[in-house]
């Protein structure tokens, strides 16, 4: 029985006023640095463990569905979440917030990156900044690790997962069907609690969004053919435009058609779609450089906001280069506004469409073992997103290691950066054994890298 659409209409979350989840989603993209690894640490540290709106379950059980789809799957989380506590209101807030701040911050480095080249105090920041997020990426892993891997079978998921994202480098999507595969032939846990989608109704009470996600009726055909018919002509009638108005050819309309392939093909988030994007903007379309590229993704890493961002940075230095009759400056802006958009907006679409669903098979007892499989192989990916980065972090440049004839994608580090390190184990010890606050431990590693910087250090 389909119920009624005021089921799917509701906007206000039991106790959580929309100015306060605003307000907090505001707070997240603010402090979402790292990729997704560090983002989807700060969600869990705000939303599961500080205020407890949602429970674990409930969060991983988001987390999964959005590991499954093409695009950031931190900002597709942010979304899910954010329509979970107060529809589409919320979900669109939420994630429009998650994404400006760093779209305005990679915008105006990428002004100052085409204008002066070096900019010792920005990179000096970005410096601390980086080392900080690494701690925060390292306490979460471990918190999240404890309450998701409960079983032996899902530690060998998420060993075996590890293994292939980071020594032989085996496609996402690829991980996460064998991790679910591997998980309903092991037959799950065998006991209800650990594919259910609660921690005991206790607790699930406690939880604001486990209150307000109580509808478990697939939603009228209806509404998922309205929500495909908005959010795609929003996402493709600019691109329509820019072809009907300047031609295939023209930088504009080849950027938006790109990155519209690209928020459609490529699963696994940022870190599964950089080498190909890599290879194409550089490559084929010669946009920018292969060390441009990597100035970029260094830009993204330290910025607010998800790791894919480094499109908007591709796309101004692309547009810059090619003004055509405009001002460069503002040709670059346009470039960058157009990738943006292109790279963000399906995200809408899939959380809109897919999350009721999805939340209406939360019960079902084969998704739900499933997911547990994809859990533990979330653990893992995310466990080789925090090494690749914090070795990044900790001996800057990387080489390739091979064995014989075999080419592995382990890195191999180069040069220990002790600078980095070290404020990297004091961001750590302030979070995990003090408590410190995430704004408090960023605010002073920024400062630690400011001021080894100007000293003469960095």
């Amino acid at each position: 029985m389909v119920s009624g659409d005021s089921d799917w209409d509701r906007t206000r979350a039991d106790g959580i006023r929309f100015t306060k989840a605003v307000l907090v989603w505001l707070k997240i993209s603010l402090l979402s640095f790292g990729g997704p690894a560090g983002q989807i640490a700060v969600m869990h540290r705000l939303l599961v463990d500080e205020l407890k709106w949602v429970s674990e379950r409930r969060f991983l059980h988001a987390l999964n569905f959005c590991m499954l789809l093409p695009g950031p799957e931190a900002q597709q989380l942010t979304i899910y979440l954010g329509w979970l506590l107060h529809r589409v209101r919320g979900g669109v807030v939420a994630g429009v917030l998650f994404v400006v701040p760093g779209a305005l911050t990679v915008l105006g480095l990428s002004i100052i990156y085409v204008t002066y080249q070096h900019a010792v105090a920005v990179s000096s920041i970005f410096f601390g900044v980086k080392a900080a997020v690494l701690a925060i990426v390292m306490t979460a892993l471990w918190r999240l690790s404890q309450k998701a891997i409960r079983r032996k079978a899902l530690m060998a998921i998420t060993a075996a997962s590890f293994i292939a994202s980071f020594v032989f480098a085996v496609p996402f999507p690829l991980v996460i069907i064998t991790a679910a595969l591997a998980a309903f032939l092991t037959g799950g846990s065998g006991k209800a609690d650990e594919a259910g989608d609660g921690e005991g109704e206790g607790e699930a009470n406690r939880r604001a969004i486990d209150r307000r996600a109580t509808v478990r009726a697939i939603p009228p055909r209806r509404r998922a053919l309205l929500v495909a018919l908005v959010c795609g002509v929003l996402w493709l009638a600019p691109v329509a435009l820019l072809y009907g108005w300047l031609g295939a050819g023209h930088i504009y309309t080849q950027q938006a058609m790109f990155f519209s392939q690209v928020a459609v093909v490529t699963f696994g988030g940022a870190y599964a779609v950089l080498s190909y994007m890599a290879q194409q903007t550089v490559g084929h379309y010669g946009w920018l450089s292969a060390g441009e590229m990597l100035d970029g993704l260094g830009m993204a890493e330290t910025t607010p906001g998800p790791l894919i961002m480094v499109t908007q940075f591709v796309g101004f230095i692309g547009a810059y280069r090619s003004p055509g009759l405009l001002d460069p400056m503002l040709a670059g802006c346009l470039g960058a506004l157009v990738t943006t958009w292109v790279t963000f907006a399906p995200c809408f679409l899939w959380i809109f469409l897919g999350a009721p669903y999805i939340e209406a098979l939360r019960g079902n007892r084969v998704l739900a073992v499933a997911l547990t499989g994809i859990t533990a192989a979330v653990v893992g990916v995310i466990l080789n997103l925090a090494i690749w980065f914090g070795l990044r972090v900790m001996f800057g440049e990387l080489a390739e290691m091979s064995f014989g004839g075999l080419v592995l994608s382990l890195p191999v580090p180069a040069s220990f950066d002790p600078l980095a390190s070290t404020i990297m184990a004091g961001a750590l010890l302030a979070v995990a054994r003090f408590h410190v606050g995430l704004i408090k431990v960023l605010a002073a590693s920024a400062a630690a890298g400011l001021a080894l910087g100007l000293a003469g250090f960095l």
